[in-house]
């Protein structure tokens, strides 16, 4: 996929050095920078990028102004206002120079992306942005909680799935995901895994029993935290879209099946001193 190219326009240095850093390692490209509004101008009709980010207060006119310009040049062109400000009066004289979308400084790298992809759509395509806006959160949750519930730390690697059927031998935890994008989260391992995982979740020393129940009953209870985590962390970015889990289900056995529905889906793998753990997740939307 072809990078996407951003022009950043803001008259503080700093902040254009902390944008372009936040852009790295992801499919947008900074093709250019301008410190006030005659340079953004003549920078976009010379680059001509997919998206602009746009700085309120600029020397030589302010980032309204400056928004109407560039539309001048490209009526279709696509703006994100990044300001210190962000009230009710702003925002509507923004939209009326035809701004897109609109970001309070401090903005996290999370909040940039994904406002980003949001708008370039097109150019990104659906199943990278659930990719960075949705599946990417569940992976830092996946990781995130196997090292809190068990001390576990290992490589994680998140990769497109598109088995149609995930077949598994020892335990898969089943979570819906409801709201909006509705979907579900699979996690699974073998059963050594499984006893492993459960001994350590639980600080059971060297002689101590567990049995298969209490085994899987703690991989259930650690897959939902996991989830829940990984929600939690969408719907801190997503405001005005709220995902819930519905409860796990645990399904125990050798060559257990399960079909895969025709939903965008991750695979997320932890690799880890006991072996590997998985998190297959899948969202409606991207279809």
């Amino acid at each position: 996929m072809e990078k996407v190219k951003v022009l950043i326009v803001d008259d503080s240095k700093i902040s254009r050095m902390m944008l372009k850093t936040s852009l790295k390692k992801t499919n947008f490209e900074v093709c250019a920078m301008a410190a006030d509004a005659e340079e953004a101008v003549a920078l976009y009709a010379e680059h001509q990028p997919d998206v602009v980010t746009m700085d309120m207060n600029l020397p030589d006119a302010d980032g309204i102004e400056c928004s109407r310009r560039i539309r001048m040049i490209d009526s279709k062109a696509k703006i994100v206002m990044i300001s210190a400000m962000k009230d009710a009066s702003l925002v509507a004289h923004g939209r009326e120079a035809g701004i897109s979308a609109f970001l309070q400084k401090p903005v996290s790298t999370n909040q940039l992306i994904d406002t980003l992809m949001t708008l370039c759509q097109q150019q990104v395509g659906k199943q990278a942005i659930l990719r960075e806006s949705y599946a990417k959160p569940f992976a830092r949750a996946f990781h995130e909680g196997i090292l809190d519930i068990t001390g576990l730390d290992g490589e994680v690697d998140l990769s497109a799935d598109e088995r149609r059927f995930i077949d598994v031998s020892g335990i898969a935890v089943i979570i819906g995901l409801t709201g909006e994008p509705v979907g579900r989260a699979i996690v699974s391992m073998d059963t050594d895994v499984m006893r492993a995982f459960a001994r350590l979740m639980l600080g059971a020393e060297d002689g101590d029993e567990l049995t298969d129940d209490e085994a899987s009953d703690s991989v259930e209870e650690a897959a939902n935290i996991i989830v829940g985590r990984g929600v939690s962390n969408i719907n801190d970015v997503f405001k005005d879209k709220e995902i819930r889990i519905t409860p796990p289900g645990a399904i125990c056995g050798t060559n257990i099946r399960i079909a895969s529905p025709k939903i965008t889906t991750f695979r997320i793998t932890a690799r880890t001193r006991i072996g590997e753990i998985h998190l297959n997740v899948g969202f409606a939307e991207g279809e």
